[in-house]
């Protein structure tokens, strides 16, 4: 399936839905879509606790993923409040990276009309460090 950044980037924006969930935890304010290889889309939403045990929207989108029974990621998302396009923050790039040794080519999204490989926002990678 052979998805645009544009239709990924309203797939992100429809879970969009910032709440409270308690007096310590938020939801929804963060967005995120994961196409996979099989060319299905999964959505995710953040948390933020105040004692730190959230997630982000990319950790949800890649919950759902696994779940689903997939791990290969072609193109990704996430989408802030605003509409604003947000690049993965350094535990989600790793993250991604991996679940299929295939993601570190994924596409993702980092600004309007901006789309980089996965593998140049982890440009030192901990596996292919040569010496210490």
């Amino acid at each position: 399936m052979q998805m645009s950044f544009d239709e990924l980037y309203k797939r992100a924006k429809a879970v969009l839905n910032p709440r409270r969930l308690s007096e310590n935890a938020d939801a929804g304010g963060v967005g995120a879509a994961l196409l996979t290889k099989a060319g299905n889309v999964y959505t995710g939403v953040c948390i933020d606790t105040a004692c730190s045990m959230g997630f982000c929207a990319e950790h949800a989108a890649a919950a759902a993923m696994v779940t689903a029974g997939e791990n290969r990621v072609v193109k990704m998302v996430a989408v802030n409040w605003d509409g604003k396009i947000l690049p993965p923050c350094g535990r989600c790039r790793e993250f991604i990276d991996q679940l299929h040794p295939d993601n570190f080519n994924a596409e993702v999204l980092v600004g309007l009309g901006k789309v980089v490989a996965l593998s140049e926002l982890l440009p030192y990678g901990w596996r292919t460090a040569a010496g210490g």
